[in-house]
């Protein structure tokens, strides 16, 4: 199977010109004194008045809704607060990822806060797997356990959840999941996916929920105590916000609504947490040491997402997610500065086990030809770790462009049998609902749950072929032809002359950025590139663009120089998001590019030569002003370029090189593609240089030297080429 190159399709989402939105803009500008670009920003997120676009910049904390409207929450908070009046014991139940972590930590923290007496149970992913087991419900029940508060995990918990009634245990289910058609029969099941659940915001992470939870009995105890609610709300965000903005951002949820409130004041309190645990975290994944010096970066979602998270992920990949939890527990800066730096060799482990995986899952698919005609990559092995498989899915599909499932055989004994169990993770892509799909097999698997575009399963071996070919069966009947392009949009067009210090500043009104609410993308056409170098081993660009007599940086990570398709001195079009770069305390604008390309109007006017190429050898006419014929002078210039290069040892050149060598740096080309072609052909018919048309365009030429003084003039193709010009005939 090979990488499949997904047409990358750009838009742009506003384009001045429409009277009556452009009176819009202009007015939300004019109101809330901002630039009409950044009105357009807001117009793009949806907020189509001054009211709307003000609301959403407020960021009060006030506008978070009612905890309330998540269905069942008033039974939840009435058998917690009950479990710890009565100094029951509690067990919160989570899940090992950053969601489930970071839920664990904050309800045990709030929980101890009131007096509680709590236990903490995660699951090990290779000894017990995902979700919640009889066999830990029955430890549990035998320590004593009364009340069972499941964070992230859960909603399909029934069974599970009967058979604790059984041993005298009751359960409170929190969890953001997909739900079945069959709730568990818990005292109560707080999710906001449930068909049921009238609360206006369903994107909330499962810390989130367990936020809402802990807002809600914190309002119950103000409204005991006679103290105003809104008092209660306050006193969670400046405790919580924190470990609830990790998991929300790590879990990839929508920064909007809610969500957008939560991770904003999050990042804040993480500028100068008072957790040691985090605080040791986040030096040890986000600190630059240069020499002594030590450089502390702004706190953002990207930084929680691409150092923070990985690292409390590692925990329960590798290990033991408890050990991520302690750290965010820890209290004592040394103890909390050597977890750190543990957890951060367990994350290095990780990386060192996901590029092991990776590459033996790339040779299965590039020498098995079964996955020829598959929609969906489905891979399995005897020894793979459950934990870094699906780190693993998301690179296959990000590679492949389609949806992938891992299953892991690992600790199934050297002896395959069909009823081993294989646990599955899956990544998928736009267009196919991954749990949608798997319920289509459900009668295959063992269990399964997730989201839309991440999902886990148990399969039994011998399902595993069946099970292979029926969701690739969905697929296709699900998956369109667009499936294999990807539609990249910018916010709207820019000319140079907006990329200003003014703007990227404007632009942080808008943080924090992440799903739903994406940093601003600009598009911007005809740029000269002036120069490129490589950095960071080659692995990232640095651009010097120009356009209008204007410079500026532009940093383009993850491709390399030989990787653009384009040169030094190209014309290219660009999709870019703005930075402001702090270098030695002097700030500049800079451009963070997404996606470049040769300039379009280049290539439409390339296309464009190449048919009228094909019409005048064809003997199609032509006029003067299409500078077709090639005069002394223009025979002399190329000339001179192909005597240079071979002189130097290059005697391959294509079309496109050949040109720009000729025309140098000049806006109006001396020298177009079609008489380019005709010099080429005509130094060859006079034996001026043997020149060989490898391949469409590329050229191997050898220049001769000592040969006789040549009339261009002979040129029996020259004299056809003349009879041609509308203006000789004439």
């Amino acid at each position: 199977m090979k990488e499949i190159k997904r047409e990358k399709v750009w838009k742009v989402k506003y384009t001045f010109g429409d009277k009556e939105r452009d009176a819009v803009i202009r007015e939300m500008a004019h109101t809330m004194g901002v630039s009409e670009l950044l009105a357009v920003l807001l117009y793009n997120r949806g907020y189509h008045s001054v009211q709307e676009a003000q609301r959403f910049l407020r960021l009060e904390q006030n506008d978070f809704h009612d905890p309330y409207l998540l269905a069942d929450m008033n039974r939840a908070v009435e058998r917690i607060l009950r479990a710890v009046k009565e100094h029951e014991k509690i067990c919160i139940y989570g899940d090992y990822d950053v969601d489930g972590v970071t839920s664990v930590t904050v309800l045990y923290l709030y929980l101890m806060s009131l007096g509680a007496q709590v236990d903490i149970k995660i699951p090990t992913r290779d000894g017990e797997g995902y979700g919640v087991s009889c066999q830990a419900v029955e430890h549990l029940a035998e320590e004593g356990t009364q009340l069972i508060i499941t964070v992230d995990t859960g909603i399909t918990a029934n069974s599970e959840v009967e058979y604790a009634k059984q041993l005298g245990v009751d359960f409170v289910v929190t969890d953001h999941h997909e739900c079945r058609a069959e709730l568990p029969n818990a005292c109560a099941v707080v999710n906001p996916h449930r068909p049921d659940c009238p609360y206006p915001f369903k994107e909330l992470a499962g810390v989130g929920v367990v936020f809402k939870v802990i807002c809600a009995c914190e309002m119950n105890r103000c409204r005991e105590a006679g103290e105003p609610v809104i008092q209660g709300v306050r006193r969670i965000c400046m405790e919580y916000a924190d470990l609830t903005a990790v998991g929300t951002i790590a879990d990839v949820m929508p920064v909007v609504d809610e969500n957008r409130m939560i991770v904003s004041l999050g990042l804040r309190l993480m500028e100068n947490t008072r957790r040691p645990g985090l605080k040791a975290l986040i030096e040890a994944s986000t600190t630059r040491k240069n020499g002594d010096d030590q450089t502390k970066k702004k706190m953002t979602a990207s930084m929680i997402g691409f150092a923070i998270a990985p690292r409390i992920n590692a925990a329960g990949r590798i290990s033991d997610a408890s050990i991520a939890v302690k750290l965010l527990l820890e209290e004592d800066w040394n103890r909390a500065q050597a977890a750190a730096e543990a957890l951060c060799e367990i994350n290095r482990q990780r990386q060192a086990e996901e590029n092991r995986i990776a590459i033996q899952a790339y040779e299965q698919i590039e020498n098995t030809t079964d996955f020829e005609n598959d929609l969906v990559i489905v891979l399995d092995s005897n020894d793979w770790k459950h934990g870094i498989i699906g780190i693993v899915a998301s690179r296959i599909t990000e590679r492949y462009g389609l949806p992938s499932i891992l299953v892991s055989f690992e600790g199934s004994g050297s002896e395959a049998s069909p009823f081993d169990d294989g646990k599955g993770s899956g990544r998928s892509i736009k267009g196919m609902n991954l749990v949608e799909a798997l319920n289509y097999c459900e009668d295959l698997l063992v269990k399964y749950g997730g989201h839309e575009l991440a999902a886990g399963l148990t399969v039994k071996r011998g399902n595993l072929a069946d099970f292979r070919k029926k969701i690739n069966e969905y697929a296709k009947n699900i998956l369109s032809e667009d499936v294999f392009q990807i539609c990249v949009e910018a916010d709207c067009e820019l000319s140079m002359s907006d990329v200003t210090m003014k703007l990227a500043q404007e632009m942080s009104l808008l943080e924090p950025f992440g799903v739903g609410n994406t940093s601003p993308s600009f598009m911007m056409k005809n740029i000269h590139v002036k120069r490129i170098t490589g950095i960071g081993g080659g692995k990232h660009s640095r651009l010097l663009l120009e356009k209008d007599g204007i410079c500026i940086t532009a940093l383009y990570f993850g491709v390399g120089e030989g990787d653009l398709g384009f040169e030094t001195g190209d014309q290219i079009d660009i999709l870019f998001n703005l930075d402001i770069n702090d270098y030695k305390n002097i700030r500049s604008v800079q451009m963070i590019l997404q996606d470049a390309r040769v300039a379009e109007a280049f290539t439409t006017a390339l296309a464009e030569q190449k048919k009228r190429y094909l019409e005048i050898n064809e003997g199609g006419t032509f006029g003067a002003d299409e500078n077709v014929l090639p005069d002394r002078e223009d025979f002399a210039c190329v000339y001179k370029v192909l005597r240079r290069e071979y002189r130097f040892g290059t005697s391959v050149l294509d079309q496109k090189s050949i040109l720009k060598l000729v025309n140098g740096t000049a806006e109006a080309p001396i020298i177009n593609y079609v008489k380019l072609k005709y010099i080429l052909r005509i130094f060859n018919e006079l034996n001026i240089c043997e020149i060989i048309e490898l391949d469409r365009d590329i050229y191997e030429f050898h220049v001769v030297y000592n040969a006789a003084k040549t009339n261009i003039e002979k040129s029996s193709i020259l004299k056809k080429l003349r009879n041609q010009c509308l203006d000789r005939i004439r």
